[in-house]
């Protein structure tokens, strides 16, 4: 029982990462209609400058959650402004073309200069240690990560589905030239958006560096995963994302309990055959 047990913890921990990376390209895709294969790149990066900060600056653990996202953040709004607002009104493959090239790009850069080996962050003093539940030892950082995720997503979905903000960005994606009308400035939006989905990425990078080390192909690791769970939930379904990241995670952490063999290809078979009952995922409406 305490091997089910600890992989139902490292299956909360996976889906952890999954929601939060799925959340933000549930956000860029459901708002600005952007497949954005950049994600798990800017995911990585995160977890970079958290290091960086650590390293060059000693700014730790608490104030990397708080300016990683916003550094990540700015970088993907030049990156919007400079490349993705181009292709406004275009087919959704240039955006991913274009995306899945600058992947490429991101994470030979880091490979070049810091080699595919980890890099390692250590747990902040405050997380260190773990609590004997009797049933099994449960370490406190991996607690918090799950804690904290939820509460990110949650605050999220609050942010886009149920405030004025949110009712703004849901407007300007539907009928762009009548919101702006009103005086909204909508590129302006659709960059602070795109800028929040890829903070959400860097702030999943910052949770994972304790746990998984610093690579630079950490995110190559994810991005196929996160993009099955987004299918699955429902392409830009806010929701949707949250709650199928979080099951996939408890799914796959049973899996490599009863069927180890099969838990590197549990979260692709489920997406075939809810594509194939419900091919705009669980959550996803129909155009």
């Amino acid at each position: 029982m305490q091997a089910l047990y600890a992989q139902l913890l490292v299956g909360l921990i996976n889906g952890s990462f999954y929601a939060l990376l799925s959340l933000g390209l549930a956000v860029i895709f459901g708002m600005l209609n952007i497949i954005n294969f950049a994600h798990g790149a800017l995911y990585m990066m995160g977890a970079f400058v958290a290091y960086f900060f650590l390293e060059y600056t000693g700014l730790g653990y608490w104030w990397s959650l708080l300016l990683a996202p916003i550094v990540i953040g700015l970088f993907g709004m030049v990156l919007e402004r400079t490349m993705l607002h181009r292709l406004q009104g275009l087919d959704h493959l240039y955006g991913l073309l274009l995306t899945f090239g600058l992947a490429l790009i991101i994470q030979g850069l880091f490979q070049n200069y810091f080699g595919s080996s980890g890099l390692p962050y250590a747990i902040p003093e405050q997380l260190r240690g773990g609590i004997n539940l009797g049933f099994m030892f449960l370490p406190i950082y991996r607690a918090w990560v799950v804690v904290f995720s939820l509460v990110v997503c949650f605050a999220t979905w609050f942010l886009i589905e149920r405030t004025r903000l949110g009712a703004y960005l849901r407007a300007a994606t539907e009928n762009p030239t009548l919101v702006q009308a009103f005086g909204i400035n909508v590129p302006r939006m659709i960059t602070l958006t795109y800028g929040l989905g890829v903070g959400l990425a860097a702030l999943a990078g910052v949770l994972s560096a304790p746990i998984n080390q610093v690579r630079p192909l950490m995110g190559a690791d994810l991005i196929i995963v996160v993009f099955a769970v987004v299918v699955i939930g429902g392409m830009g379904s806010i929701m949707g994302s949250i709650i199928t990241g979080f099951a996939l995670g408890v799914i796959e952490g049973l899996t490599k309990y009863f069927y180890p063999e099969a838990s590197n290809t549990v979260v692709f078979v489920l997406m075939v055959l809810v594509l194939l009952v419900k091919p705009t995922g669980l959550t996803g409406r129909a155009n």
